[in-house]
């Protein structure tokens, strides 16, 4: 099992909610961590459970802050916008802008497996709790930061306004779902095939579904909003951070100029390309 850290800014209602929801999930002791407000851990786990007062878009410290042990980051937020909705997907900048941290250009490390095994725990503790008919549960796309972190990172979150942030059902949906995938372990979550998603809306329906109901294990997710930024070298990246070897490129809905670009990449990579 792979030790985590497990993170959330003492700002955020949704991801104190959901930490709290832990602590009564688990046998913790306090302990003490870098920049770190309040501190947990539990061996049962095999997880480290801090609050910081940073935003979560800036937690670009966690190297820092994290014992060398810790080989994953999950991030327990809130999400803004949009319908309510239960949320994971990877920080990163795909574009030359980055408004909300991270870098311009710039992807974070990711665990196809770990956010596969969160997504699905979660629709699970979703429909225990009877979410699923007021949320939907949904990976995004890859935005924000933080983005330069050398271990994988994936948020998972509770959308889309105050009013949501602070339901205590979705607090212990969440705290369930990331307990449970801790518990069960994640290194051995089914693949069908890792790949990287273009294309679909920044909710991308169809590569949910691929996760969900095709065995898909996702590294980055481009939406049809950045497909004309992406280059080839980020595109390298989504290949190279990701934890579990990329096998293919799945598209969904692109233009033609991204699909010449998926192609070029796939074929000099070694990758296939496959319509959803």
């Amino acid at each position: 099992m792979a030790r985590v850290l497990l993170a959330y800014s003492l700002a955020d209602p949704a991801g104190v909610g959901a930490a709290r929801k832990l602590l009564g999930l688990a046998s913790w002791r306090s302990c003490r961590l870098p920049r770190a407000e309040e501190c947990w851990e539990s061996s049962e786990l095999d997880a480290i459970l801090a609050g910081f007062r940073e935003d979560t878009i800036y937690f670009d410290f966690l190297d820092e802050a994290a014992p060398g042990e810790v080989e994953a980051y999950i991030v327990l937020s809130r999400h803004s916008g949009g319908k309510p909705s239960l949320t994971a997907h990877y920080p990163g900048n795909p574009g030359p802008e980055a408004p909300y941290g991270g870098r311009p250009r710039e992807l974070a490390h990711t665990w196809p497996r770990l956010i596969a095994a969160l997504l699905r725990r979660y629709r699970e503790t979703a429909e225990r709790h009877g979410l699923l008919e007021s949320f939907q549960l949904t990976l995004e796309a890859t935005h924000h930061g933080p983005t330069s972190l050398a271990r994988p990172i994936v948020f998972i979150e509770i959308g889309s306004s105050e009013k949501e942030w602070s339901l205590e059902k979705p607090h212990q949906a969440m705290a369930e779902a990331v307990a449970e995938t801790l518990r069960e372990g994640w290194e051995r979550e089914p693949c069908a095939t890792v790949a990287i998603g273009l294309g679909d809306t920044h909710y991308p329906a169809k590569h949910t579904k691929a996760l969900l109901e095709g065995g898909v294990c996702y590294s980055h997710i481009f939406s049809k909003h950045v497909l004309d930024k992406l280059t080839e070298e980020v595109l390298l990246q989504a290949v190279e951070k990701s934890r579990d070897r990329v096998e293919k490129i799945l598209l969904a809905k692109v233009p033609s100029a991204a699909k010449r670009l998926a192609r070029g990449f796939a074929e000099k990579h070694g990758l296939t390309v496959e319509k959803l």
